[in-house]
């Protein structure tokens, strides 16, 4: 303490000499070059204690904004949907060879029991869902992330979801569609909309309209307070105050392009030929292939007697002038009167007439 006070007077007497040398002796005898009170840093250290310590307390920080991109919520939506899709179609064909329609009726039930597996192996066990997964995205408890913030470095930190919002958003998600879904069927297939009913089954119906109205306008304005501040996707979440944010701040966002190239291309060729097989001759290009066809005309006698149409062996044969060839009567009759100048299966000749098989008289049918 001593040799600090001394130090202090000797640091003093300098900057008086610098201070008289630069200054000048009439204006350094003006200057109160007196020493600071001994317990000045106490006094300071008291006074600053309290900022520093508000500083250092991470919790009375205010929360890092962050921003979560909408588009990857909507798509982590869709993705999900997609996903109960693909197992509800596996599942139909687990039931196959069941009573058809079997399915039909217990179809509000299939959906919740698959939603339930969705939830039950991925958000109860702090998992993201396969959408969120693949959009990089978790749940996160809003409430309890503004009060944590000691350990807050890029603002996308926080508890997962507590136990009673898992189970609310099962209730909720679940429990609730599948109410409403079946609610509805059953409304309908009462026919409580109709005049003729009782007038407590018809308020009943005018009050499950008008509850569907408000959710929908409610889910409305909550879709533009989501393209507004892009949070809380649902009512659902913004009512268990549970926000999307990224799992990993450090992920790169690289999104390959092969596969939707290779469908522009499928989807171009195919409307091409869409485009230009209708505008094609048929027959002209089966007389072009036809030298590079096998011959069927020298083929077995078993293919020789049955009818090129049908394949099968005629019942009332007739033959094709001139080529002599033989059908069934029905087959050659309707093939020609659709077509005017029909063309024979086997050898490509045009049909000019047809003779019922193996009878002596020489009249024909013209064609």
């Amino acid at each position: 303490m001593f040799r600090r006070c001394s130090i202090s007077v000797d640091m003093s007497e300098w900057l008086r000499r610098q201070t008289r040398n630069l200054l000048g002796s009439a204006c350094a005898d003006t200057i109160d070059m007196d020493p600071p009170p001994e317990n000045a840093w106490l006094d300071a250290y008291h006074r600053l204690y309290p900022s520093w310590k508000s500083f250092r307390d991470s919790s009375q920080w205010p929360p890092i904004p962050i921003t979560i991109s909408k588009v990857n919520q909507f798509d982590a939506a869709r993705l999900d949907v997609e996903m109960s899709a693909m197992l509800k179609e596996q599942l139909v064909k687990v039931f196959a060879l069941m009573k058809p329609g079997f399915l039909f009726q217990y179809e509000a039930e299939l959906d919740a029991f698959l939603e339930f597996l969705i939830w039950r192996f991925s958000i109860w066990v702090d998992k993201p869902t396969p959408g969120n997964a693949l959009m990089n995205l978790r749940y996160r408890d809003e409430r309890r992330a503004l009060t944590i913030g000691k350990e807050v470095r890029t603002g996308l930190e926080g508890p997962g979801l507590s136990v009673s919002q898992k189970a609310w958003y099962c209730i909720a998600s679940v429990g609730g569609q599948y109410i409403w879904a079946r609610l509805q069927s059953f409304s309908a297939f009462r026919r409580w909309g109709d005049s003729e009913q009782r007038p407590m089954t018809r308020r009943i119906w005018v009050l499950i309209q008008r509850i569907e109205g408000l959710y929908k306008a409610a889910s409305f304005s909550n879709l533009l307070l989501f393209l507004y501040s892009g949070r809380y996707r649902t009512l659902i979440e913004r009512i268990l105050r549970a926000r999307l944010v990224y799992g990993s701040p450090n992920m790169n966002r690289a999104v390959s392009f092969e596969y939707m190239n290779r469908q522009l291309v499928w989807n171009e060729f195919s409307e091409m030929l869409l485009l230009l097989l209708p505008l094609l001759n048929s027959s002209s290009i089966k007389k072009l292939l036809l030298p590079f066809s096998k011959d069927k005309s020298s083929g077995s006698p078993s293919n020789e007697a049955e009818c090129p149409i049908c394949h099968a062996n005629p019942t009332i044969p007739f033959v094709a002038l001139p080529c002599q060839h033989r059908y069934c009567y029905y087959c050659i009759r309707t093939r020609s009167a659709a077509v005017s100048s029909y063309r024979c299966a086997r050898c490509n000749e045009p049909v000019a007439a047809v003779r019922r098989h193996g009878s002596a008289e020489s009249r024909t049918q013209r064609s």
